[in-house]
């Protein structure tokens, strides 16, 4: 079964960046990747999404902040995360449609 990692999270103090990656374990060159984050007590959401062409969307909260890319010979999406703020602490999910959501990773974001 396809399995997808993510990393890259920890402490930031505000106005601080972050890169988070994605990595699947099989090719998902042809498939669309969203990112998702989920704070304690909250449901998780959507925050931006890739598509195999390359075609970017976000959440309006984060648009001009964050950055989603990918590179399809790592198998690895990524989420460059600029000017983050304290409502950006959540832990970070990416996603491919019908495969098994990873583990996450903790994104805190606090002075």
């Amino acid at each position: 079964q396809a399995q997808l990692v993510e990393s890259g999270g920890g402490l930031v103090q505000p106005g601080g960046s972050l890169r988070l990656s994605c990595a699947a374990s099989r090719s998902f060159s042809t498939n669309i990747v969203g990112w998702y984050r989920q704070a304690p007590g909250k449901q998780r959401e959507w925050v931006a999404s890739i598509t195999s062409g390359g075609i970017t969307n976000y959440e309006d909260c984060v648009k001009g902040r964050f950055t989603v890319s990918r590179d399809n010979a790592k198998n690895t999406v990524y989420l460059q995360m600029n000017s983050l703020k304290p409502e950006d602490s959540a832990v970070y999910y990416c996603n491919v449609p019908f495969w098994a959501w990873g583990q996450g990773t903790q994104v805190t974001v606090s002075s």
